[in-house]
């Protein structure tokens, strides 16, 4: 209606503006009238006004039936969310993890809040939802491709202090006696929270502890923490847990993660001529993977060192290193130890810098690989020359191409790889820490080159298990990620065993796909689990859902949607006749006002 009252509106200017002081003469009304209909219909076609009367079908209701409105909170919120569904009368629908048929008047247990469902739902019936929420939404921006006539209802909840263990970052796999370094990000809730510790355990032995000072609301804080990783080679529980005063969300406190606790590294890295390309190759292997890392290096015949420390090793060490890792990178002499691809079952990168100097090289391109969405923005005009072994074989693909200096066009690959039966890379070239030393973009370019190869390298590593949990911490509502531990399996059977009064247990078949090295089952109730594969166990933790986690939420009641809905009047734009009708008026005016003697 507003359309039409502009559109009639800019009509009657139109007439007055070009027949306003000839009103009076009977001659020019009808002119003024078929001015004012010509110029009404543009604007109305221009501001797509309705061509009729719609009807607004009745609107289904969609209630949010995920876990954060009882976080911190009371149930009165919840209560209330469900009167307003019953009042508004219409088919109700809960929603969360899923979309469905609401029944009964149980609590809210879904572990998300998706809203993606419910918005196909609406735009394949056309019919306006309204949504029932506490605010806390994945995805609101959806709530646009509503039909027209949607609408939201923000409930606010009466929350009490909170503190909630956001985060743990920190490796899967643990070095006996080696230090552990976790971060845990630590979040409060719409009221703050009161100081406290964060402690980082492994199982129950508290490795480390900080003081968390008091958060503002929906405050963050990040905390590095260290410690010993004692014991055995065994499965274990690494916690990151915030204790405060006056908590009223005990469920968020603390975050697990299912670590393996090892004698052997799972990285290794050997080196026979060590130099600077070494130093900056071994940090960047440590700061990409996160994985238990030991470097090696050759510092006389028979000679050998380990970084750090410089403490003394035998050959037989380094060879065992070698032999169980999962992932070894060898650099300079690669068959110091006999054939390269013989001495390891793992993942192999072989870092072979030329015996002698064939003048400048620069890294021109990046060719199709595994590494290309990582290595084509490298700004290769910027980056210092060089050295490249003048023979590398011919790998499955090429990484990096580099050309001679000096206008000569003349091409060598100086990275290549391979990814079956399991993933090997040979980069035959040095100087590299020239990137690393430069700093700016060039230091970009080398973080950018190792650390893909280093992720490539790291996803394809090996384990004597078929599969073991792959990612961070897992929370409930997630999808359970896998990685496959030999390459020839691409199925593989897992006992899941809960670890309680319960001992429920599941059996589970991961199926990988071609050339994919991880894989995902269905979600898993909340809880620890110990996991059985062929070749091995593991241990497995499911937190509580991202809904305990405190986010805060712009959302407010109103109006949303915009995209057609049932009901809805045709658009006058969508209807031919119109334009037709437009050219006849003014038409008939044109032919009416030389008839009337009028220019």
């Amino acid at each position: 209606m507003t359309a039409w009252l502009i559109a009639l509106l800019a009509g009657v200017i139109a007439a007055a503006v070009q027949y306003g002081r000839r009103l009076a003469e009977g001659r020019t009304l009808p002119l003024a009238v078929l001015r004012a209909l010509a110029a009404a219909l543009i604007v109305a076609l221009l501001l797509g006004a309705p061509a009729g009367r719609g009807s607004r079908a009745a609107s289904d209701v969609a209630l949010d039936a995920s876990e954060s409105w009882l976080r911190a909170s009371d149930s009165s919120a919840w209560h209330a969310a469900q009167d307003s569904a019953a009042r508004a009368g219409g088919a109700v629908h809960r929603f969360g993890d899923s979309l469905r048929a609401a029944s009964g008047r149980g609590g809210p247990a879904d572990h998300a809040s998706r809203l993606r469902d419910v918005v196909d739902a609406a735009s394949g019936s056309g019919r306006p939802a309204l949504i029932i929420t506490d605010g806390e939404l994945e995805e609101p921006e959806l709530l646009a491709d509503l039909p027209r006539g949607s609408r939201v209802v923000v409930l606010p909840r009466h929350e009490f202090p909170d503190a909630a263990v956001a985060a743990l970052d920190a490796p899967r796999a643990l070095l006996a006696g080696d230090t552990v370094t976790a971060r845990v990000t630590i979040i409060a809730g719409s009221m703050g929270s009161s100081a406290g510790r964060v402690e980082l355990r492994l199982d129950d032995a508290l490795l480390d502890m900080a003081v968390l000072a008091p958060l503002a609301p929906f405050a963050e804080r990040v905390i590095a923490l260290h410690g010993l990783a004692a014991g055995a080679e065994r499965g274990a529980f690494l916690r990151g847990s915030v204790r405060v005063d006056k908590d009223h969300e005990p469920r968020n406190d603390t975050l697990t993660l299912g670590v393996d606790v090892t004698r052997a590294p799972a990285a290794v890295f050997v080196s026979t001529a060590p130099d600077y390309d070494v130093r900056e190759a071994v940090a960047a292997l440590r700061g990409v993977t996160s994985l238990p890392t030991r470097a090696f290096y050759r510092v006389a015949p028979g000679a050998w060192r380990t970084d750090g420390t410089l403490a003394q090793v035998d050959e037989r060490t380094v060879r065992d290193a070698v032999r169980d890792a999962p992932m070894v990178v060898l650099h300079g002499d690669t068959s110091v130890f006999g054939a390269p691809r013989a001495v390891t079952r793992g993942a192999l990168l072989l870092f072979a810098p030329p015996t002698t100097e064939e003048g400048e090289w620069f890294a021109v391109a990046a060719p199709v690989s595994p590494l290309a969405p990582a290595l084509g923005g490298l700004p290769f005009d910027s980056l210092p020359p060089l050295s490249v072994s003048p023979l590398l074989p011919a790998g499955e693909w090429q990484g990096l191409s580099t050309r001679r200096g000096g206008g000569a066009d003349d091409r060598r690959p100086a990275l290549v790889g391979w990814e079956s039966p399991r993933r090997i890379a040979v980069l035959g070239a040095s100087g590299f820490w020239r990137w690393r030393f430069r700093g700016g973009v060039r230091a970009d370019a080398y973080a950018a080159l190792f650390g893909a190869l280093y992720d490539w390298l790291a996803a394809g590593r090996t384990d004597r298990r078929a599969v073991v949990p792959d990612g961070g911490p897992l929370r409930a509502g997630m999808p359970v990620r896998w990685r496959r531990g030999a390459p020839a399996d691409s199925v593989a059977t897992v006992v899941v065993v809960r670890k309680d009064a319960t001992a429920q247990r599941r059996t589970l078949t991961v199926r990988f796909a071609d050339g994919a090295s991880v894989a995902e089952t269905a979600p898993l109730p909340a809880g620890l689990y110990e996991v059985t594969t062929t070749g091995g166990s593991s241990l497995l933790a499911v937190n509580q859902s991202r809904e305990m986690v405190p986010r805060r939420s712009a959302l407010r009641s109103g109006a949303v949607g915009g995209e057609p809905a049932v009901g809805d009047a045709p658009a006058l734009r969508e209807q031919g006749w119109m334009y037709l009708l437009v050219v006849l008026l003014l038409c008939t005016e044109w032919l009416l006002r030389r008839r009337a003697g009028l220019r």
